[in-house]
């Protein structure tokens, strides 16, 4: 198999991440509900869903893409490609839907890293399949957390299963990301308990398909005498059909996106009681939509970071397949010699450093989102209130960085794989130019990127009096020691706790800022700010990897394999050092100028 046209990611970084680096068996010790599981389980899993990604969801996902994705067929019906309904259905029997919920609602119940690493080899393979299954675990989850008994009983289990399917309705034609302008009414009807939705709404991931038998929609809306903003949405749980008798419910498809890429991905506007009653159902007390509609927007919004890093892995493989079965050229130590030996392309040190840097982005990306993950599943266990608190603070600071972070590299990587391809790269021979087109709505959905920034700065940041941020400075301090331990690391110790130095420079700067009320000043530097701390978190997490590694190396009978995986990791810690860590400098000194040129009232008339 060719393995720059085929499926492929590195299954035993995934698991170096889990067992060796977070060692989740330990981590998890004494929570009942993962008691039946051990690493076996966990890598019998990751090994089976590689499996069926590459024999089942990687053709569809290719072959999805070439016939152009979803259907409209009007009168509200959507169809997906040929051979996802049969992709989905494995999908779905295979526990992939509800990999994290709880069992007693039909879910799987791995732990949420281990769930995030199955998710991550999904993903890579089939990014707009894994869409449908990664909405019906969230809104399983969320229905999990503030549902009524009723609906948990009713809904869980077909979620989890995936004979039902989910949705979020958030974004509307005049209010995408300010959801607060929403128009969406929700009002009482004769019926208790029910109310009748009217409205429309747009870019609803899921919001048709052929796939369930039913679909499930969390909508935002608002009732008559809600305030103005966000304070007056409320969440409502709408059903395609009615739970009552299963007649039609008056939520419609009206049209589908025509998109750049994650095709077979249906994208729905959906027309809400427009030609017949639509029925919903509080979840939750009115006003609290907002809150609630969080729970599942947090998750999503790491999912999508998991989604960035999945296409990234992906399009890497690829890569580097081809980068070693592609002939060009002689070595740059022969090019003088017009008979030299014609060599494969990876012998070439620009390519070599384009496959380093995806290499080290990749890895760091990984380690991050699956300690977030780790800290999440930690504060959601435990019984110790400071604990729980602490952890879900790093938690809710990590996030935007795991989503903004995540996506917008997975983008750059992506693109950088289409660089090796050359030529090829471009067309639709090879699968590099589809991970372009795929991975790029990450940073767009689930709330822009710039949002994520000005959530971190202007909420996250502000937590605790900043406190939290404390925290994870003094976290990166420990593992800056460890890796000073070792002996081996100590520039790339020195240059990381500089690193960590310009970050909180960057981070007293846009303080002050707020503190003299000059809030646009800080929101212009919230992405910059994004950009910095993930560079250095990034930096943090090659450290613990370098650290790691050089332990293992210590080990007897090391296999030449396991060797050259662990040099790796010493060797990225380098590199990312030398070659990525300096622009957190001069990121901070750019932040800390403060400069507001793009702000004169004179531009862009």
């Amino acid at each position: 198999m060719d393995g720059s046209t085929s499926y492929n990611i590195d299954t035993r970084d995934i698991k170096f991440v889990l067992f060796e680096q977070l060692k989740v068996q330990d981590a998890l010790e004494g929570i009942e509900r993962f008691e039946d599981f051990d690493l076996e389980t966990y890598s019998a899993m990751i090994d089976e869903t590689l499996r069926l990604s590459q024999e089942v969801f990687w053709p569809v996902n290719r072959s999805g893409d070439a016939s152009g994705g979803c259907v409209f067929h009007g009168e509200g019906k959507v169809t997906t490609p040929e051979g996802y309904p049969e992709a989905y259905k494995i999908m779905a029997e295979s526990g992939l839907v509800g990999l994290s919920g709880d069992q007693k609602w039909g879910a799987t119940g791995l732990p949420e890293p281990v769930a995030m690493a199955i998710g991550e080899v999904l993903t890579g393979a089939a990014p707009a399949l894994s869409t449908y299954g990664g909405l019906s675990r969230g809104v399983a989850n969320l229905l999990a957390h503030h549902g009524a008994e009723w609906m948990k009983e009713k809904c869980l289990e077909n979620l989890n299963t995936g004979l039902w399917g989910g949705t979020m309705c958030l974004t509307e034609p005049g209010a995408g990301s300010s959801v607060g302008d929403s128009l969406t009414k929700a009002v009482p009807s004769d019926e208790e308990g029910v109310y009748h939705l009217e409205g429309e709404k747009i870019f609803i991931t899921g919001g048709d398909q052929d796939l369930t038998e039913n679909i499930l929609h969390l909508v935002l809306a608002k009732l008559p005498d809600a305030p103005a903003g966000s304070k007056g949405i409320s969440i409502f749980l709408v059903s395609k059909y009615n739970f009552d008798d299963g007649s039609r419910n008056g939520v419609y498809v009206a049209g589908i996106e025509h998109k750049m890429g994650l095709k077979a991905s249906a994208t729905c506007a959906l027309a809400l009681g427009a030609d017949q009653p639509c029925k919903g159902y509080l979840i939750g007390n009115p006003g609290d939509g907002m809150r609630i509609m969080f729970h599942m927007m947090n998750e999503a919004r790491i999912a999508v970071g998991i989604q960035g890093l999945a296409s990234a892995a992906a399009a890497y493989e690829n890569a580097k397949a081809y980068a070693k079965a592609r002939i060009q050229g002689t070595s740059i130590k022969e090019f003088k010699n017009p008979n030299a030996e014609r060599v494969a392309i990876i012998e070439h040190p620009d390519v070599r450093r384009m496959l380093m840097n995806m290499k080290v982005t990749i890895e760091t990306l990984r380690s991050m989102n699956y300690t977030t993950a780790l800290r999440l599943v930690q504060a959601e266990s435990t019984h110790d209130e400071d604990e729980r608190k602490q952890k879900m603070a790093l938690v809710e600071l990590l996030t935007p960085i795991c989503k903004s972070f995540s996506s917008d590299k997975g983008y750059e990587i992506a693109t950088e794989a289409m660089q090796i391809f050359g030529g090829y790269g471009y067309t639709g021979e090879y699968p590099a130019e589809q991970h372009v087109r795929d991975v790029k709505i990450a940073s767009i959905y689930e709330g822009t990127n710039g949002i994520q920034a000005m959530d971190l700065v202007g909420r996250k940041m502000r937590a605790q009096g900043g406190m939290v941020f404390m925290t994870w400075m003094q976290t990166a301090q420990k593992d800056i020691a460890a890796a000073k331990a070792t002996g081996q690391l100590d520039a790339e110790a020195d240059a990381t706790n500089k690193a960590v130095g310009f970050l909180g420079a960057a981070a007293m700067q846009l303080g002050k800022l707020g503190a003299e009320g000059n809030l646009e000043g800080a929101m212009l530097q919230a992405t910059p700010f994004l950009n910095l701390f993930g560079t250095v978190v990034l930096a943090v997490h090659a450290l613990d990897q370098a650290t790691v590694a050089i332990e293992a190396l210590k080990g007897e009978n090391v296999s030449e394999g396991d060797r050259k995986f662990y040099k790796g990791k010493v060797l990225n810690a380098k590199w990312y050092s030398a070659n990525n860590l300096p622009a957190a400098v001069a990121m901070s000194k750019a932040i800390q100028a403060g400069d507001a040129a793009c702000m004169d009232a004179d531009l862009f008339d």
